[in-house]
């Protein structure tokens, strides 16, 4: 598997200097998972109020996440895009708002049945493999996911580095459970028992971490 697997689409990004747009990366990524806490808080500070993923809650995270960087921060890509050196081919634009939709309906008809693990896994996949951005998907896919996980498990998870910190800074697992995902997808199957493994090792690190830092 490669090591990176960027989307390919018309390249309009706003910011030509790689250092600046490196730097505005970080800023605007800290961004992203300020206001993915805020989003946490206020769910799990209202037990009673069964969490439903929303479309408006992806489409702000990704905003945050390309602010300045890109022109469609915060919309759905309106062409074809490709993912560099992966099987995978996206579906069509016009089609990239129905399946968002039908993936944030498939979260809130098992939020009961399935454990956090599941559904975070599924969310992590299936963003993938819309690839509803022009750019970006990664990130946002990887918050969206760790939003759920979170909510789910009714609790702001203690611990560095967090979930999409250890997914970025070793990639090569990641994209090898997107690839066995969707080779399962072709076959009409759903099948996340790589990604799944991935989650629970990298939770179990990052609770880990919190209990070092506690000293228990």
């Amino acid at each position: 598997m490669s090591e990176d697997r960027h989307s390919q689409a018309d390249p309009v990004e706003l910011i030509k200097d790689p250092m600046l747009k490196a730097q505005r990366e970080v800023e605007n990524g800290v961004r992203q998972f300020k206001s993915a806490l805020e989003l946490i808080r206020a769910h799990i500070l209202s037990p009673d109020a069964k969490f439903r993923l929303k479309q408006a809650h992806i489409l702000r995270l990704h905003e945050l996440a390309l602010d300045g960087i890109h022109p469609l921060a915060g919309t759905y890509r309106n062409s074809r895009v490709f993912i560099g050196k992966s099987d995978h081919l996206p579906p069509n634009h016009f089609e990239v708002a129905d399946y968002v939709a039908e993936m944030c309906d498939y979260i809130s008809q098992n939020w009961e049945e399935k454990n956090a693990i599941y559904l975070s896994s599924y969310v992590l996949w299936k963003m993938n493999w819309i690839h509803p951005f022009a750019d970006g998907n990664g990130r946002t896919a990887r918050i969206v996911s760790y939003v759920v996980l979170s909510i789910k498990m009714d609790s702001l998870l203690p611990g560095i580095p967090t979930i999409p910190d250890q997914i970025a800074a070793d990639k090569k697992p990641y994209y090898t459970a997107l690839e066995q995902a969707d080779r399962e997808w072709r076959l009409e199957k759903i099948d996340l028992s790589a990604m799944t493994s991935m989650m629970e090792s990298m939770l179990a690190i990052q609770l880990f971490k919190a209990t070092e830092e506690a000293g228990i």
